[in-house]
């Protein structure tokens, strides 16, 4: 039998055991200063779930994308329909009155200050995504992250957001410009001694720099790795240009205090350049992206308009290392091949026609999965093939892909016959 001392002190181990593991996740209280949850990088996006008050006075536990770039706050079709949300429709898109607050782990964030829910999706479909090829049904955007403390943790795959004061940084600290009405933050930058703004955009899975300063860059460089098309993290969203996208490598940024080496970028085109400045109000070069950020934890200190970068790994992800197709997500779940990108004059996946839909990577089933999730499929050691099963006019075939490094870095070998341009 055990003794009452012992009962005591294996009580008194439990107490301090759950004390610790609630301050840790800033659950000491009914209202935390601060909360941590972990969260899935998903195509470089960070998800986490939220929970929605319903009707009936339940709670639902649902994925949603911290996408610190965008001021809008989205809101798929099905869960506004399961809110009983008002939508209304014109021409060109839905919108909805948006919910009164969410909460994170407990931890109540109101939505006082979002006028109003954009619904994608066509009237009554009963979308239950945001945007294709994400599994997230609603957003955390700029407008409501920039009332809280924020740290993204990269290495450890976990998401902390507190009231200002509530997260002790560490790391460098660096002065930000935060838009005061929107939440969108700009880093001080500097390449090739130019000095630049950048924003910090932790809903982008890839980074983009100006038309100006892209071909500036490129004209000055031309050993840096570059290519056409938007495989791998810069296929984003799928959108009819992107197998058109310029890629490049820059050899070394300066982002507030970091040195970032081989930062991979997109041409950011003139007419997205100007939105993206307008809605900055800030003249800006264009931004970085999570995929130069993943071995760091990024905290925004938007009270004291301040960022901290603390690293917390050195790994090198297989970024560009995959099979070069350039997809579309389908509203439906399916994936269609828009285009292939060209090695040497000639298509790296032979045999493939725009239009075509990947059915399987490697005998895996591809519809409903993510873009996250397919790349993932996609990618490997340069060499590795992949057994793609391919849709075209109702019947089906295979195609044999090999991966290879489509912006390969000085230190990386270049697969033989592999020439850039």
């Amino acid at each position: 039998m055990r003794s009452f001392a012992a009962s005591c002190a294996i009580a008194l181990a439990l107490i301090t055991v759950v004390f610790a593991q609630g301050a840790s996740r800033g659950r000491s209280g009914p209202s935390p200063t601060f909360v941590t949850v972990p969260f899935t990088l998903d195509h470089d996006r960070v998800v986490i779930e939220v929970g929605l008050p319903l009707p009936d006075g339940s709670m639902k536990l649902e994925p949603a994308w911290v996408d610190s770039g965008n001021p809008e706050f989205d809101i798929s079709q099905r869960l506004s329909q399961l809110l009983r949300l008002k939508i209304t429709c014109d021409a060109k898109a839905c919108s909805a009155p948006p919910p009164q607050r969410i909460t994170i782990a407990g931890m109540s964030i109101p939505l006082d200050g979002i006028k109003e829910a954009e619904v994608p999706g066509t009237p009554n479909s009963g979308s239950s995504i945001i945007a294709p090829g994400m599994s997230a049904e609603i957003n955390l955007p700029s407008a409501v992250l920039r009332h809280y403390d924020v740290l993204v943790d990269f290495p450890g795959r976990e998401f902390t957001i507190g009231l200002p004061g509530g997260i002790k940084f560490k790391g460098i600290r660096s002065k930000i410009q935060v838009n005061g009405e929107n939440g969108l933050v700009q880093v001080p930058s500097q390449i090739e001694n130019k000095k630049y703004n950048l924003a910090l955009d932790l809903g982008a899975s890839i980074s983009f720099l100006s038309e100006e300063v892209f071909n500036q860059l490129a004209a000055a460089h031309p050993a840096w790795p570059r290519m056409t098309g938007a495989v791998g993290p810069a296929n984003m969203w799928g959108l009819d240009e992107e197998p058109k996208w310029k890629l490049m490598r820059i050899e070394r940024v300066q982002y507030g205090p970091l040195y970032l080496t081989g930062v991979a970028v997109v041409d950011f085109p003139k007419d997205r350049m100007s939105f993206f400045e307008k809605r900055a109000g800030i003249a800006t070069a264009g931004l970085l992206g999570s995929e130069a950020l993943l071995n760091y934890r990024v905290g925004l200190d938007y009270a004291h308009s301040a960022a901290y970068f603390d690293i917390g790994s050195t790994f090198k992800f297989p970024d560009f290392e995959v099979i070069g197709l350039i997809l579309r997500p389908e509203d439906e779940g399916r994936f269609t091949v828009l285009g292939v990108v060209d090695v040497d004059g000639k298509p790296s996946v032979p045999g493939l026609q725009p239009g075509d839909q990947l059915v399987a990577i490697d005998a895996t089933p591809v519809p409903g999965s993510t873009m996250g999730q397919v790349w993932s499929l996609l990618q490997g050691q340069p060499g590795q093939e992949r057994k793609l099963t391919i849709e075209r006019g109702g019947q089906r075939f295979i195609v044999a892909a090999k991966v290879q490094d489509f912006l390969a870095t000085p230190e990386t070998e270049i697969p033989a016959g592999a020439k850039r341009k």
